[in-house]
């Protein structure tokens, strides 16, 4: 754990105020969700809450059948990483924050399809190794009880490949599912 330096103090009512740098560093919005640990020394946790990091298991299945099925490189991301992935080396992309991109097409709330060489669209920060431009992708919102709370990806490093209509109803169905199960 690491330091920041800085001090609260709780009020009468047991709130704490985060920061602002700190929010801001941890993309902390208004109204978000927190989960809070407490472990055996005391110490207090605040930890980003993901609703889809509850299904982790379930969505990291359904992206290797779907990269299976495809032949492309398949994701989940949640509103701030990627939680899921197949069809390519996990290490590479596992917990990678998403881009400001991906988070313009989460707000959209609408599925959004790339045909072109592109870097970095649904995330940050994964240069070198086979996967530092992608040739096509698709990105659909997941909606769950009307908030939009993360992406289906499938994406592309082939030269020439398009997504086409099938790419995009398997990505608004791997969404639609994965957002039934997070209602239920």
């Amino acid at each position: 754990m690491k330091a920041t330096g800085i001090v609260r103090r709780i009020d009468d009512l047991g709130r704490v105020v985060i920061p602002k740098e700190i929010r801001r560093t941890m993309r902390i919005r208004e109204g978000e969700p927190l989960e809070i640990f407490v472990d055996r020394d005391g110490e207090v946790i605040l930890k980003k809450y993901s609703p889809i990091g509850e299904l982790g298991e379930f969505a990291q299945e359904y992206v290797e059948s779907l990269a299976e099925v495809t032949g492309h490189i398949a994701c989940v991301l949640d509103r701030d990483a990627i939680v899921a992935v197949a069809g390519a080396k996990k290490k590479v992309f596992i917990d990678k924050p998403i881009s400001k991109k991906a988070e313009e097409i989460l707000n959209s709330r609408e599925t959004k399809v790339i045909n072109q060489e592109t870097e970095d669209i649904f995330c940050e920060g994964i240069y070198g190794e086979d996967y530092s431009s992608f040739t096509a992708q698709v990105l659909a919102p997941i909606i769950a009880d009307g908030d939009a709370i993360g992406l289906v990806a499938l994406a592309s490093t082939k030269g020439g490949e398009e997504m086409g209509d099938l790419e995009v109803k398997l990505a608004n169905t791997a969404a639609g599912f994965l957002a039934k199960q997070m209602e239920s």
